[in-house]
C-alpha cells in the first residue's frame, strides 16, 4: 500500500471498530483507536504475512500483547482478507467467532492475549527460535504502556537483549492512560526510553499517528545490529473522536445512542 492507502485504511479501521464495539456492547474503544495507524502500517506496509502464507515457517510473526484491543486487530485482518468481513458482526456476541480478546484459532492470529504482560515473552521465544534456525522472519509485538508496569515485560526485555534478538521489534502504545488513571498517576514510566536502553535495546520515539514516521522507522529495523528494537509510539487514547481523546472514561465505556452517532459522524467526516 502507498501512504494515502494506509491513511485511508487507518480511518476505515476506526469506523469499523466503532461499529463492532457498539454492536457488541464491549469496551476498550480508546485503546483500539490509539493503535489504528500502527496496525494499518504494519499490515499495509511492513509485515511479510498474507492469508496465503499464514502457515509458512518463514512468515513474519505479530503479537498484540495488549489483547483487549482485539477489535481493531480483527478489523485489519478482515480488511487484508484473512477471513470474511461478515465475521466482524459476531464480535463479542455470545457464540460468535470473535472473542473480546485476541484469540488464536482466528485466521492470522498467532497468540491468544489479553492477560497483560505475556506477549513480549512469547515474542522473545519466537525470535530466539528464529535466530537458532537462521530463519528470516521477524517478530513484532505491540504493548500497552500500562502493561509495562509488569515485571514480566522487563524480564523479557532483559532476555531479548542478552540473546541479541535483532529480529524482534517491540512497539509500545504510549497513550499515557491505563484502566484506572493516567500512567504517571498509577506508576510513572519515565524516563521510559532510557529504561529500554538500559536493558540493552535500541530505542526510537515516534508520533504513533504519523504514518510517514511509522513507515520510516519500521523500514530501518533493526535500529542497531545485534540489538532488539523498541519503538515508543506516542499516541492519543481515543484518537479520532473529539470527545473520546485523552479521556479515561473511554477505556471501558461503550458508545451508544447519541454518543455512537456523534462519533460515527466525526469519523466519516475526517
Amino acid at each position: 500500500m502507498d501512504l494515502q492507502d494506509i491513511k485511508k485504511l487507518a480511518r476505515k479501521l476506526r469506523i469499523t471498530t466503532l461499529k463492532m464495539i457498539h454492536r457488541g456492547r464491549s469496551s476498550h474503544i480508546g485503546s483500539n483507536f490509539s493503535i489504528c495507524e500502527i496496525m494499518a502500517v504494519l499490515y499495509g506496509s511492513v509485515l511479510r504475512l498474507t492469508p496465503q502464507t499464514i502457515n509458512e515457517p518463514d512468515r513474519d510473526r505479530f503479537i498484540l500483547s495488549k489483547g483487549h484491543a482485539a477489535a481493531v486487530y480483527y478489523a485489519v485482518l478482515a480488511e487484508m482478507g484473512f477471513f470474511p468481513k461478515e465475521w466482524l458482526n459476531e464480535f463479542y456476541i455470545d457464540g460468535g467467532r470473535l472473542a473480546g480478546h485476541a484469540t488464536k484459532g482466528v485466521p492470522g492470529i498467532e497468540f491468544s492475549s489479553g492477560a497483560l504482560g505475556h506477549g513480549l515473552s512469547v515474542g522473545v521465544g519466537m525470535a530466539l527460535a528464529g535466530k537458532i534456525k537462521s530463519a528470516p522472519y521477524r517478530v513484532f509485538v505491540v504493548l500497552s504502556d500500562g502493561e509495562c508496569n509488569e515485571g514480566s515485560i522487563w524480564e523479557a526485555a532483559m532476555l531479548g537483549a542478552h540473546h541479541r534478538l535483532s529480529n524482534l521489534v517491540a512497539i509500545v502504545d504510549y497513550n499515557k492512560i491505563q484502566a484506572l488513571g493516567f500512567t504517571d498517576e498509577i506508576v510513572t514510566l519515565e524516563p521510559f526510553a532510557d529504561k529500554w536502553r538500559a536493558f540493552g535495546w535500541s530505542v526510537r520515539e515516534v508520533d504513533g499517528h504519523d504514518v510517514s514516521q511509522l513507515i520510516d522507522n519500521f523500514s530501518n529495523c533493526p535500529f542497531e545490529e545485534d540489538r532488539p528494537s523498541c519503538l515508543i509510539a506516542h499516541t492519543i487514547k481515543g484518537k479520532g473522536v473529539s470527545f473520546m481523546e485523552n479521556e479515561l472514561l473511554w477505556h471501558y465505556r461503550n458508545p451508544q445512542n447519541e454518543e455512537f452517532d456523534k462519533a460515527l459522524a466525526e469519523l466519516e467526516e475526517s
